[in-house]
């Protein structure tokens, strides 16, 4: 099935990728620091203002707004590839290696209320999945950012939100 991605301009989009049967590829340091690269490097070669992000063993959710001529696409075939080639630098391996799902999951953000409950939702993602009791004991996330900034107050995340109680976006 071929999958249909709508490119629209000036949008916010939720995305969603996954390593390849769920191996949990960021727990190790040294991955997590050749992803964040990585990122960082593909942020400059396709544009784009990153809104939200959380990075968890298997996964990540990202909220964010591609600076055009560049798309959603054309920013996790680069993501995702690069990480591949760097990760197989670093660790020495020359054989073919399949380290993401076929695919990735987008959302185009409709309305505050759908933006307000996929920033949520990214930023009680460690919470949900058990990882840790409270969004601020998670490190690889932009919660602790907002946090500070006001946007969140210490002890939002303690429970499940109710704006995210109906969401499963993974």
């Amino acid at each position: 099935m071929k999958v249909r991605r709508y490119y629209i301009p000036n949008v916010i989009y939720f995305i969603t990728a996954v390593t390849y049967r769920r191996k949990t590829l960021f727990s190790n340091k040294s991955n997590l620091l050749i992803f964040k690269e990585t990122f960082e490097n593909v942020k400059s070669l396709h544009p784009f203002f990153l809104q939200a992000y959380v990075i968890l063993p298997d996964h990540f959710h990202l909220l964010i707004q591609p600076s055009p001529p560049t798309n959603i696409s054309k920013i996790l075939h680069s993501l995702q590839r690069n990480f591949t080639l760097n990760f197989k630098k670093v660790k020495n391996i020359e054989d073919s290696l399949k380290l993401w799902q076929h695919r990735f999951w987008d959302h185009i953000i409709r309305n505050k209320k759908d933006y307000n409950k996929h920033f949520d939702y990214i930023h009680y993602n460690p919470v949900k999945h058990g990882l840790v009791k409270k969004p601020e004991e998670w490190q690889e996330s932009s919660y602790l950012y907002y946090l500070k900034e006001g946007f969140y107050q210490l002890g939002w995340g303690y429970t499940q939100p109710i704006n995210i109680k109906e969401m499963e976006l993974e």
